[in-house]
């Protein structure tokens, strides 16, 4: 899908770059409406995470191997 991603080694977290310089909190509107998955807007963290989101794998394998899959056949980039 030609995001970017940073983490997730030895983390249950990866961080998502926003596409196309969008706001944290628009991305999340845009990831919850199109694909019902919900991530952490980085803004949350401080200045420093704007552009970003946190995605968790806390959770069920089954869950996380869903979300993942509706991120890829319903998020509109």
């Amino acid at each position: 899908m030609n995001l970017k991603v940073y983490g997730g080694t030895q983390a249950p977290y990866i961080w998502l770059k926003t596409p196309r310089k969008m706001k944290s909190w628009d991305f999340f509107d845009k990831l919850l409406s199109e694909t019902r998955v919900i991530g952490t807007p980085g803004l949350g963290f401080g200045p420093s995470g704007e552009g970003f989101i946190r995605l968790s794998a806390f959770g069920h394998r089954e869950d996380i191997q869903k979300a993942a899959l509706s991120i890829e056949k319903n998020l509109k980039l």
